[in-house]
Parts: C-alpha cells; sequence; structure tokens
C-alpha cells in the first residue's frame, strides 16, 4: 500500500505545470471532446509507466543493493531539482486526421510527450525502491489522472463557452511559440 500512495503523491506532484499538462489542456480546447482524452491519457500512462516500471523492477534485482541505494538516491534528488525547474521545449501540435480521431491522437502524443519525463523516471526510481511494479504503475497513473483530469474537464467547458475560431489559432501559435523558445535556448 505504501508502494500505490508515495507513486500517488509524488508523480501528482511531479505533473503539476509539465509538458502533458499543457498538452491536454490544448488537446481539451481544440477537440472539445473530454472522454476520449481521458481515456487516451489513461492508456497512454499505463503503457509509458509499465514500460518503465518494469524497467525500475528489473534494477531492483539486477543492481547490489548497496549501488541501487545510490542510484534511487541520485535519482530522487535529481527528480526533485527537475521538478523546480520550469517545462522548456517542444511540445506536439494538437492536431488529428479524418483516420486517427481523438483518442488515437491522444494516445500517441501523451506517450510520447512522457518519454523520458520526470514522471516516468520517477516511476522507474519508485519501481526500483519498492520493488512493487503493479501498485506503482497503479499509483504513477492514478496521480497523473489526479493533476490531469481536472485540467481536460475545465479546459474543455471553457472551450464550449469561447468562439472556435479563435482557439484554432491560439492553440497552433502557443505550441508555435514553445517550438521557437526551443530553439532559441
Amino acid at each position: 500500500m505504501e508502494a500505490f500512495l508515495v507513486s500517488t503523491a509524488v508523480v501528482a506532484v511531479a505533473e503539476i505545470g509539465d509538458k502533458t499538462q499543457l498538452l491536454v489542456l490544448a488537446l481539451a480546447a481544440h477537440f472539445r471532446k473530454p472522454l476520449p482524452i481521458i481515456f487516451g491519457m489513461l492508456v497512454a500512462t499505463l503503457l509509458n509507466h509499465a514500460v518503465a516500471g518494469a524497467l525500475g523492477a528489473w534494477l531492483a534485482v539486477t543492481v547490489s543493493p548497496g549501488a541501487l541505494r545510490w542510484i534511487l538516491a541520485l535519482s530522487f534528488v535529481s527528480i526533485a531539482i527537475w521538478a523546480l525547474l520550469p517545462d522548456k521545449g517542444d511540445v506536439p501540435k494538437a492536431h488529428t486526421t479524418h483516420k486517427s480521431g481523438v483518442f488515437v491522437t491522444t494516445v500517441w502524443t501523451f506517450f510520447l510527450l512522457e518519454m523520458g519525463d520526470k514522471t516516468q523516471l520517477a516511476t522507474v526510481a519508485l519501481a526500483a525502491k519498492y520493488g512493487a511494479l503493479f501498485p506503482v504503475i497503479a499509483g504513477s497513473t492514478l496521480g497523473i489522472m489526479l493533476i490531469d483530469v481536472p485540467v481536460v474537464i475545465l479546459s474543455a467547458t471553457a472551450a464550449w463557452r469561447l468562439p472556435r475560431k479563435p482557439l484554432r489559432l491560439i492553440v497552433p501559435a502557443a505550441f508555435a511559440a514553445l517550438g521557437i523558445a526551443a530553439l532559441v535556448r
């Protein structure tokens, strides 16, 4: 139970202000369909964190306890420092084609954006620390959902009250600005 609760809390805090949170905000404002976005986030997070948790569990049985203790300590300190820094970088543009739909777009973009993210690395470290794969994956997934589902619902609700044409211009402009900022830095 401790692995589940700690994973939920650590990942929830790490997700606040994350690039994936900006992504779901943009997806919800653009598509105005919160349920496929929420289910897409759930699927993407489960897949991504299952891989991360498996890596952490493998580290727990492969690396000596002394070395693992140092690796975990450095990982947690690094993640703590990383969490203090605001996210900068390129966020994929929220778009869809007739063939892929909102759910697939969300799964694909959320999964890719989560790769190498602090919440994914925290999941690796937590699985290595606790050696409890399923409670860590469940907790880390719940942590992301607790933080991002309200963002999706509020953004989709607010989008219905705003004219669609300006939103279609604002979302790409925001992503273009993020792309330019990533190139400049």
